[in-house]
């Protein structure tokens, strides 16, 4: 999405074409991947509604910071805006809302893991978050990483995307490979 000082972006440049065209996924700056627009007020709502009541599957792919011992686990962090550090998001168990990542592990090396990700809420920052919540950030985050683990982008990338078309009723699959 276009922000304050960046106004070159796949929204502008999609309702530059389709100005009806509405984003109804998004993703962070540095996040590679699948995004979801939607034409028209109506079905902008629907698929909408669609990611709130937890009707769409996601699945991510991260490079991560050091070796991750457990196979497969969940996060379960709450989180919450960083007010004086926004964009920053920060854990806070009095008021942070409940955030829920399912991961597992596909492979590990010495000093990083690749791990597929499995939002089950959609908060923002989530997945950056709550890996560096249990010491193994994504490599290149900027916002949340490690310094000794350096990497030329954020190596995040939405995958997969699957619902049931609320028009239609046909189930949708979409897929991007993983550029890193």
């Amino acid at each position: 999405m276009p922000g304050r000082h960046i106004h070159d972006s796949l929204t502008t440049r999609i309702q530059s074409l389709l100005p009806d065209a509405r984003v109804v996924h998004r993703l962070d700056q540095d996040t590679s991947g699948l995004m979801l627009f939607a034409r028209g007020q109506a079905m902008t709502a629907a698929l909408g509604r669609l990611f709130a009541d937890r009707l769409v599957t996601k699945r991510y792919e991260a490079l991560i910071c050091g070796a991750l011992a457990s196979p497969a686990g969940i996060i379960d962090l709450p989180l919450i805006v960083d007010w004086p550090n926004r964009p920053r998001k920060k854990i806070d168990y009095a008021t942070g809302k409940r955030s829920i990542t399912h991961y597992q592990r596909i492979d590990c090396q010495a000093n990083s893991s690749r791990v597929a990700l499995f939002p089950i809420t959609g908060r923002s920052h989530q997945l950056r978050m709550h890996l560096a919540g249990i010491g193994h950030a994504i490599l290149g985050d900027t916002l949340y990483g490690d310094p000794h683990c350096p990497a030329p982008r954020l190596m995040l990338h939405a995958c997969d995307l699957a619902f049931i078309h609320p028009a239609t009723g046909c189930t949708l699959q979409f897929h991007s490979s993983v550029p890193f």
